[in-house]
């Protein structure tokens, strides 16, 4: 629980105020690719953090960064809810995506600290429980909240939840990494194994794939809000109705995946999750092109984040096998390309103003392309590095 509490950190600092981004822009007066903006400096913060806290982490042990990251979080997150303008709150975000990076690496390198193989792509499915609360709820939360209270409540809230995890994690979180199991050396040592990881095609190719279908699906998380209530004209509450609906069913599929991946293996089930996103990409751009109406759209969105619940999991795990010496900076480079495409994204999609649907069905077809290609080719590469020995 803890775990997925701390890897949810994404989900918690994107989605829960996702239903005021409207408010924001109002009440700051910008466009809303300046409100998007807000979520790319989260992104960037979140991708950076990781950056630094994963190979930290292999030479310092798990817990020392994850306290001063929590501690962090907290602070940030109330900075935000003061923020005085839009570009005050762009850089709040950015320090406070920066902390929460921490994390969510780490979360992810305490998993393969205690499990391998086939079992750490199940503990990594069973994660998404929990990780699934975060935007089941958060948006759900976030939207009755603006009954209440502005978007700068609902940061108000977010520092109150950092202060509750560094409590509990400083309670109940031992040390995963003993002091005869961490990289010795200087800085130079402890970041050598990202250049060695990225030398890696393997790994490259399909950590690069797991980001971009993490694009595809941020893609939709960044300008759903726009296309349902400024397009469509629904209400800040029916957006987290059907947002939570979506994360459903990515908590399904991840689930299903979980119980999948001894018969099938990770890597398989990592294609099939792009096979589905490549599918809903093409929907999406379909009916937004032929102006299908909302009954057609809501199908094509429920698949693009079913598929990514079997997908993530199951690329994290694919990704990070072989790597029991540099785990915390493998979790890193997967955590950098994650969160610095959902950067990319966020602004993509709102580059037609708040009343286009188009750019984000344009952001997500293409990702979602673009990832299942290079799977192939990457699992084509694979498949001859076996045959070879």
């Amino acid at each position: 629980m803890i775990l997925g509490a701390l890897a949810a950190f994404g989900p918690l600092s994107t989605d829960a105020y996702l239903p005021g981004l409207p408010q924001l822009t109002r009440d700051f007066g910008a466009p809303a690719w300046a409100a998007q903006l807000t979520l790319t400096a989260s992104m960037l913060g979140i991708a950076f953090g990781q950056l630094i806290a994963g190979p930290s982490s292999d030479s310092l042990g798990r817990r020392r960064p994850l306290l001063a990251g929590l501690v962090g979080y907290a602070v940030a997150s109330a900075a935000c809810a003061a923020a005085p303008s839009v570009a005050a709150l762009i850089v709040m975000r950015v320090i406070q995506g920066f902390a929460g990076g921490v994390g969510i690496v780490i979360a992810r390198a305490i998993v393969r600290d205690r499990f391998e193989g086939t079992d750490a792509a199940k503990m990594y499915a069973t994660l998404m429980i929990v990780t699934g609360v975060a935007p089941i709820c958060a948006p759900l939360v976030g939207g009755q909240a603006l009954r209440f209270t502005s978007w700068r409540g609902i940061f108000v809230g977010l520092a109150v939840i950092g202060v509750v995890l560094l409590v509990v994690v400083a309670l109940r979180l031992p040390e995963t990494v003993g002091p005869d199991e961490r990289r010795g050396g200087g800085l130079g040592d402890t970041f050598r194994p990202l250049a060695q990881l990225l030398a890696d095609p393997v790994f490259a190719a399909t950590a690069l794939a797991f980001s971009l279908a993490f694009g595809a699906m941020f893609a939709n998380i960044s300008g759903l809000s726009f296309v349902l209530e400024d397009v469509y004209g629904l209400s800040p509450q029916a957006f987290s109705l059907v947002f939570s609906l979506n994360a459903c069913g990515l908590v399904a599929a991840s689930q299903i995946g979980g119980r999948l991946v001894a018969r099938f293996g990770a890597p398989a089930l990592f294609r099939a999750g792009l096979t589905g996103i490549l599918l809903a990409g093409a929907a999406t751009l379909t009916v937004t092109l032929t102006g299908a109406g909302l009954a057609f759209l809501l199908p094509s969105l429920f698949l693009l984040m079913s598929s990514g619940g079997l997908a993530m999991p199951n690329g994290m795990a694919t990704a990070m096998h072989g790597r029991e010496q540099v785990l915390g900076s493998a979790a890193a480079l997967l955590g950098l390309g994650q969160f610095g495409l959902g950067a990319l994204v966020a602004p993509l999609v709102g580059v037609g103003g708040a009343h286009d649907a188009l750019p984000m069905a344009i952001v997500i077809a293409t990702c979602g392309t673009c990832a299942f290609a290079l799977e192939r080719a990457t699992a084509r590469r694979r498949a001859l590095v076996s045959a070879h020995g």
